[in-house]
This record gives C-alpha cells, sequence and structure tokens, in this order.
C-alpha cells in the first residue's frame, strides 16, 4: 500500500488557480487533474460522504448539511456522528484488504465514532454558565491534549463566525503533521475551510480574496512539501464551487403567508413549531428540502414554489429519484435556487420578532444554514466596542449574549448547492500521481476509487 494524503482545499476551483496560487497552479501543471461533477447538494456534508463511499445520498443518507429528524420533529445540522452515513467508507474497504491499513481523518464531517484509527474534530466545551469553550475531540483520546499541547487551543472562532482567519486552517494542517510524526497513517484526510468564508462574504471579487487565495496556498505548499519527503501520494480536490449571488429567497416566509408554517411564541419572539407545521423549508445555501405533512398538499405547494422569482426547480416523486435523493431524509420537495439565488431559513416577517439566536453564531439551534453568522453589521460602528464589553463581562462572570449577527441577509454574495452552468466552477482534483488516469470530468461516487487506487497504487 502507498502512503496517501487527500487535502480538502474548500471552494477549490479551475477559476480560482492563478496568479494568486502559485504554488496550487504548479501542482495543476505538473499532475494529473479532472474536474468533478458535484453531488447534488454540493454542500459539506452530502459532497464528503459521497467521497468517502462511492455512493449517492440515495444510499448513504446525508442528503445535505441537516435535516429534518422526523421522529424527533426537530431540524438538526452538523450532527457529529459517524453512524448518520449509512454505508461503508473507503478506510473500511482498504482495511479489509490489509489490516495493516492505518487512516487519519482531519475535520472531515461526521469524524466522530467512525472506524478511522485516528481522528480529530471541531468539539466545544458547552458549560454551564452558558459559556462555549473552543476545544476538539479526538480518536484515541489521548491525542487531543498531545496535539493541543504542541499546538495550543484549536482557535474555533477563527474556524466559524465573524472572526474567521486562516489560522484555523493552518491549525488543521500542523495538527495533521503531528498526527503524521506521531502514527505515520497510511491514507490522512485533511480538510481546509479558509476559501469558503469570504468568499461566500464577497464572492468573485478578487480584489478582496486575493489575500485568502494567497493564505490557503501557502498552506497547501507546506503540506505537500512535508509529505512529499515521504513519497507520499498526494491529493488535492474540493467539495463544491462557488459563485456568485445577490438574491436571498425566504421559502419560509412564503409558506407561513399561506397558511402552512406553525410558529410558537416565547417572550415575545417567534420559533419555528416543525412538529406542529404543514409545510416547512429546511434551507441549505442554494438547496431546500420542504417537508409536508398532508402528502395531498404536495402539487399545491410545488406549483406555487415554481412560481417564485430566483427558484429553478422543484423536484418531486420521480424527479427526486433521479437526482439521486430518495431517502427517507430528503424532503417531500427538493427545491433548486437559480444561478443568482440561494435560500435564507428566516420564518418572520417582523424582525423585532425574530428567536434570539437569529443575531448570534448558533448553528444548531438554527433551522437552516445561515452565512450570516460570519458578519457583523457593516452600518454599526460600534460593533468592536460592543464585541469587547461583552467580552470583559463574560470574563467578569455575568451572563450576556453576543447578538451581534445581523439580520440581512443581502449580504451574502456568494453561495453553492446547485450544479453551476460553467465547469470552471465545479469542484476539481488533482493528484501527483502519475499513474493515475486523466479525465476531464468525474461524477462525485467516483472519487471513492481515485482515492483507493492511490493508497493500492
Amino acid at each position: 500500500m502507498k502512503k496517501t494524503v487527500v487535502i480538502n482545499v474548500v471552494g477549490l476551483t479551475k477559476r480560482l488557480i492563478g496568479e494568486h496560487t502559485p504554488f496550487i497552479k504548479s501542482f495543476y501543471e505538473k499532475g494529473k487533474a479532472s474536474y468533478i461533477k458535484p453531488v447534488l447538494p454540493a454542500v459539506t456534508c452530502t459532497a464528503q460522504s459521497t467521497y468517502l463511499t462511492g455512493k449517492w445520498p440515495s444510499e448513504h443518507g446525508i442528503v445535505g448539511n441537516g435535516w429534518y429528524f422526523k421522529k424527533e420533529c426537530e431540524v438538526k445540522f452538523w450532527r457529529q456522528s459517524n453512524n448518520l452515513v449509512e454505508q461503508p467508507k473507503v478506510w473500511d474497504a482498504l482495511k479489509a484488504k490489509n489490516p495493516d491499513f492505518t487512516c487519519a481523518n482531519h475535520f472531515w464531517w461526521y469524524n466522530m465514532y467512525s472506524t478511522v484509527d485516528y481522528s480529530i474534530t471541531p468539539r466545544p466545551n458547552y458549560l454551564a454558565d452558558g459559556r462555549k469553550i473552543p476545544d476538539i475531540y479526538s480518536h484515541p483520546a489521548e491525542l487531543r491534549d498531545t496535539v493541543q499541547n504542541a499546538l495550543g487551543t484549536f482557535p474555533l472562532f477563527e474556524f466559524w463566525g465573524p472572526r474567521t482567519t486562516i489560522n484555523s486552517s493552518q491549525w488543521i494542517a500542523n495538527a495533521a503533521i503531528e498526527t503524521d510524526k506521531m502514527h505515520d497513517p497510511t491514507l490522512t484526510f485533511i480538510y481546509l475551510p479558509h476559501l469558503d468564508y469570504n468568499l461566500q462574504r464577497y464572492g468573485l471579487d478578487f480584489d478582496i480574496i486575493n489575500k485568502d487565495l494567497k493564505e490557503i496556498d501557502t498552506v497547501v505548499q507546506q503540506l505537500v512539501g512535508y509529505y512529499d519527503k515521504a513519497d507520499t501520494n498526494i491529493v488535492l480536490l474540493s467539495e463544491y464551487g462557488i459563485t456568485n449571488v445577490h438574491r436571498p429567497i425566504h421559502l419560509n416566509r412564503v409558506l407561513r403567508k399561506k397558511g402552512y408554517v406553525t410558529i410558537r411564541t416565547e417572550r415575545g419572539l417567534e420559533l419555528l413549531d416543525a412538529g406542529a407545521s404543514d409545510a416547512f423549508a429546511v434551507a441549505d445555501h442554494q438547496i431546500a428540502h420542504v417537508y409536508i405533512k398532508n402528502q395531498e398538499h404536495i402539487a399545491v405547494i410545488k406549483t406555487m414554489l415554481q412560481q417564485l422569482e430566483g427558484v429553478e426547480q422543484v423536484l418531486s416523486g420521480a424527479e427526486i429519484k433521479k437526482a439521486n435523493l430518495q431517502h427517507e431524509r430528503c424532503g417531500d420537495l427538493v427545491v433548486i435556487a437559480d444561478k443568482d439565488s440561494w435560500f435564507t431559513y428566516y420564518f418572520w416577517l417582523e424582525d423585532a420578532k425574530a428567536p434570539d439566536y437569529a443575531r448570534m453564531v448558533d448553528i444548531h439551534k438554527k433551522p437552516g444554514y445561515d452565512p450570516v453568522e460570519m458578519l457583523t453589521n457593516p452600518k454599526d460602528r460600534l460593533v468592536t466596542v460592543k464585541v469587547l464589553w461583552k467580552l470583559i463581562k463574560k470574563k467578569l462572570g455575568f451572563r450576556t449574549v453576543m447578538n451581534i449577527i445581523p439580520i440581512d441577509a443581502s449580504l451574502i454574495k456568494g453561495s453553492h448547492g446547485r450544479i453551476p452552468e460553467d465547469i470552471k466552477d465545479y469542484p476539481m482534483l488533482i493528484t501527483n500521481n502519475e499513474n493515475q488516469q486523466e479525465t476531464t470530468t468525474i461524477d462525485a461516487v467516483e472519487v471513492f476509487k481515485v482515492i483507493e487506487d492511490h493508497v493500492l497504487n
């Protein structure tokens, strides 16, 4: 078996490889490359699970970054248990071929309780007094302390939220190197999310994102330089490409105005009551799952949503099956935005009645994905002072909330999830393995075999 590393440079496309990424450009020109036709939806959890299992969402069950858990009557995003992925992974197949094979996974999703030999994933401490303390979860458990003693605490607040920086991707890269020095796994997965941030904030504005491209290029160069010394097969890949958007669509507000969404009011603020709703949407970038209690309403709701400006397709029945999304977790309808649009989770009609979590970074309470969590109000010149004051109050032991996130979806300029029209916006797979067969485009399910072949050499 051949030592292999798979480096997931989130958001990397052919459009982004150029003057601002000199090392990646060189790696691309010297190696073998293919476009990856994105899986639908082209979002983190679905793409990664498709790559790792070689199966479609209809088989592995990861229909998005989150979905409606019907037995619990709750929408849940960013779950972590690997047991949610209902198919064997590439490391299971390789371990069956050779019991000496080992695998390390650094921050690819569903990384808790998996069958890899070494894993590190973000897992903050939620304290009884309401504080959230940066931390990680690892297997074996002692790896957590060994790595953080060497590198410092994982910079959680630079991994997601308004304060994102290259430091989180750099930390993950350094952690992978530390794990490799200690355990020398046969196959290593590394997740570098840095490009995800400003591409969603600002879209393909190279005057802004050129700095981000240079920063991730440096991290990739560090990793490739390290693994090259061990004569390693190196794969650079991405999950999706981010494209420009300017139109947020509030599906739950539309459904609410038609009487389908049920709202619960607590302390004067509104909450989506999914279990009591006749229909509601779980928004996930440019895709949304619509769950409908009374199946007789599907056709009416489908027609209504198809008429919305910015909606490109509404899939049902056989169309969902054709898209390889037929699974009990999937919505009764799957709504796909056009190239200029994306879906919010917003369900309130007046901002004054928005739930408290709407103005906070809270990925687990929101019944949908919220990219606005990466921003503060650009019109609030005192936001930095407010944040410092809140931090001081927390350190002094006072209860306070970091309610600094604006409720303004128009701030988001980049999104993903649909299949882009231009192949230059597809994710990519680039390798230094001369034996790799070079084809223009591969399907997302074929990435599994590419990884397996690299290890089997």
